[in-house]
């Protein structure tokens, strides 16, 4: 018998390299610290917590789960890719903008993404002075995603880079909101923003070719939140 072949077996560590400006924007846009005024709004979450649905990390994984994948967090990844696409064509954009407000299922949420999308199209005038304010001459009201997206596109950023930090971003404001009403501990509500990646992660990639006919999505009990909301007797929050 010949003596035996040691196999040298090497795990292969790849990365992909990303554009270190893009990633400078995308944390300076998508920081809770940008001023789009995204901690006062829960998206109907103070309803929620006030029915005792969600009351520890795990019913909160659950709920932002669901909006991520089946609610308002898919349906602005669309939105975002779309404008992103339709960022050199003001006419494009306005149809975009156009139907997002439409699709806004309750007074609230539409003031919530319309109000994110003023603060974000504020803050963001250092980075370009014209794309933003030249689209809300024409269409009024900017939704947060297309806000977010437009720039992003007009700047040369990566759209697989943009939708998920925009996701995650979305996910972060929601925990944050349920850390003062559950009220959860700053550890607890970092536990569920690590487990939730996956779904953060599926969502970027299933929306990755999906047309504006693709908006849609099955969650009745967050928008039933978010109408509830508009009539609660106590809230912290504006949505």
């Amino acid at each position: 018998m010949p003596a035996a072949t040691r196999i040298m077996r090497m795990t292969i560590i790849t990365t992909t390299m990303t554009d270190p400006l893009a990633t400078l924007r995308l944390l300076a846009w998508l920081s809770p610290a940008f001023p789009t005024g995204g901690y006062a709004y829960s998206h109907g979450l103070e309803w929620v917590v006030e029915q005792r649905e969600i009351t520890n990390g795990q019913t909160l994984k659950t709920w932002v789960e669901a909006i991520l994948t089946q609610g308002a967090g898919r349906n602005d990844a669309i939105l975002a890719r779309h404008a992103h696409a339709a960022s050199g064509d003001l006419d494009r954009l306005e149809e975009i903008t156009e139907l997002a407000l439409a699709i806004q299922p309750a007074m609230e949420r539409r003031a919530e993404t319309v109000g994110q999308g003023a603060g974000f199209v504020a803050a963001a005038r250092p980075w370009n002075a014209t794309l933003l304010p030249a689209l809300a001459a024409r269409a009024g009201d900017i939704p947060y995603p297309i806000a977010v997206g437009a720039l992003a596109g007009v700047s040369g950023l990566d759209v697989e880079l943009t939708i998920p930090a925009l996701l995650q971003a979305f996910a972060a404001n929601l925990i944050s909101a349920a850390i003062r009403l559950v009220p959860l501990g700053q550890s607890a509500g970092l536990a569920v923003l690590a487990s939730i990646e996956p779904a953060i992660l599926a969502t970027a990639s299933v929306t990755r070719g999906q047309s504006l006919d693709d908006l849609g999505g099955f969650c009745p009990r967050a928008d039933i939140a978010a109408m509830r909301h508009e009539t609660q007797y106590t809230r912290l929050f504006r949505s």
